[in-house]
Order: C-alpha cells, then structure tokens, then sequence
C-alpha cells in the first residue's frame, strides 16, 4: 500500500517545486520588461544621469590631464608646447 500512495500521490515537496518553477517562468518576462523601460522613468532622472555622465567626463579630463602632466615632469612625456608660467623675457636686446 506504501507503494501505491507513492506512485499515485505527488508529495508537497514536489508540488513547492512545480509551483516555484511556473511561478519563476510567470514572473520572468515581467521583470525583462521592467529592465527595459527603467532606463528614462522621468524627466528628472533624465535629468541627474546627464549631470552624472558630464561629472565623469570631467573627471577622466582632469585624471588624463594630471597623468601627461606628470609625465612630463618625470622626463617620460613629449614636453608640452607652452606653460604660460613663463616671464615673457627673451634674452635679447
């Protein structure tokens, strides 16, 4: 009889897991289309991401600038055309 109820019934264990598994497949293509659109929700995120992008533009200038800058220094660097810390003096008369 052990035998019967375990061909015939389907145990909770495995109906958790069949109902998991059509619950993950229901909720999957939801979650995609949520991925998709959440790009631009509003203006204003528009908005901040722009600022955050012209932030990091700004920032990989400065860094770039500082590393040539640094280089030069050190010798490593092709020597740049004018400091404009200069005195203006040329030596001649």
């Amino acid at each position: 009889m052990a035998e019967k109820n375990k061909s015939g019934m389907i145990s909770r264990r495995r109906a958790l897991l069949g109902f998991t598994a059509a619950l993950g497949f229901a909720a999957a293509p939801a979650t995609l289309l949520a991925v998709s659109e959440a790009e631009a929700q509003t203006a204003g995120m528009e908005r901040r991401q722009e600022r955050r992008t012209g932030r990091h533009e700004r920032r990989e200038a400065r860094r770039t600038g500082r590393h040539e800058r640094r280089e030069t220094r050190r010798g490593g660097g092709a020597e740049p055309t004018t400091t404009g810390t200069g005195t203006g003096a040329t030596g001649a008369k």
